[in-house]
């Protein structure tokens, strides 16, 4: 199998992109630790996997926490003996306007989708060296590009702030053959999307070329090349993932 013999951790893993990334990376031959805040819907994502013979962990983590995130990866070393890739996927958004949207909205929208990825990378990076390279993929936004489109002042800022961090350690970790890149999905059908109107459903689809939403699975999909072997020349690079709703 293409990942045959890796280990991957992915974090917000118990429902929608995340849960559909594990089951990819699975799917293709790694051995997957899921981290998420809520226990018991990664225990059930974890059965499920297992069920396909995936071998797989639970590690519940808030990705706030320094404490928790160096837990899940010591976990997760502990099971499998080695990390190779990472998927910084756990996220968070606070709605709201600009005149609405208090401080601490704003403050808990980038510890959780800005640091928390800064985090898990500060505990993988040295696993990763030692081991002579690995991959990462923050999951972003089209938000991050073309700012909130969702009344939520915080979320695209911190989305663009993860596409900063993102080429920064992409170029940081390139001469130890750590390749580091972003996916930025739109209009997936997720449990944040089943809130939609539909209105607002009708309007999101008048945007999109392909003429309709995307799957947790085509996002996961981008996921899997990008830390495969495949993609061994491509670093620092955002790939879109919305059905043409943005080309750039």
């Amino acid at each position: 199998m293409e990942l045959g013999g890796r280990v991957a951790i992915v974090t917000g893993a118990a429902r929608g992109i995340g849960r559909a990334v594990a089951a990819a990376l699975g799917a293709a031959g790694a051995g997957v630790g899921l981290v998420d805040i809520d226990a018991a819907e990664a225990e059930r994502a974890r059965a499920a996997l297992a069920a396909a013979g995936v071998a797989a962990l639970t590690c519940p983590c808030d990705v706030r926490h320094t404490d928790q995130v160096e837990g899940a990866v010591a976990r997760t070393l502990e099971r499998f003996g080695r990390v190779d890739v990472l998927v910084n996927n756990a996220g968070i958004i606070r709605r709201g306007s600009i005149e609405t949207v208090t401080e601490r909205d704003w403050t808990e929208v980038f510890d959780v989708n800005v640091t928390g990825a800064f985090r898990f990378c500060l505990a993988v990076v040295p696993v990763m060296k030692r081991q002579g390279g690995g991959a990462i993929v923050n999951v972003s936004s089209i938000a991050g590009k073309v700012g909130d489109l969702t009344s939520a002042p915080g979320y695209g800022p911190s989305k663009a702030a993860l596409d900063a961090l993102t080429k920064t350690l992409a170029s940081q970790l390139a001469g130890a053959r750590i390749r580091v890149n972003g996916v930025a999905p739109h209009a997936i059908e997720t449990d944040m999307s089943a809130q939609w109107s539909p209105e607002r459903r009708r309007e999101i689809l008048a945007g999109i070329p392909l003429g309709r939403l995307g799957t947790p699975e085509d996002v996961a999909h981008a996921v899997v090349f990008l830390v495969s072997d495949r993609a061994g020349f491509i670093t620092g690079e955002i790939v879109d993932v919305n059905g043409g709703a943005l080309m750039d």
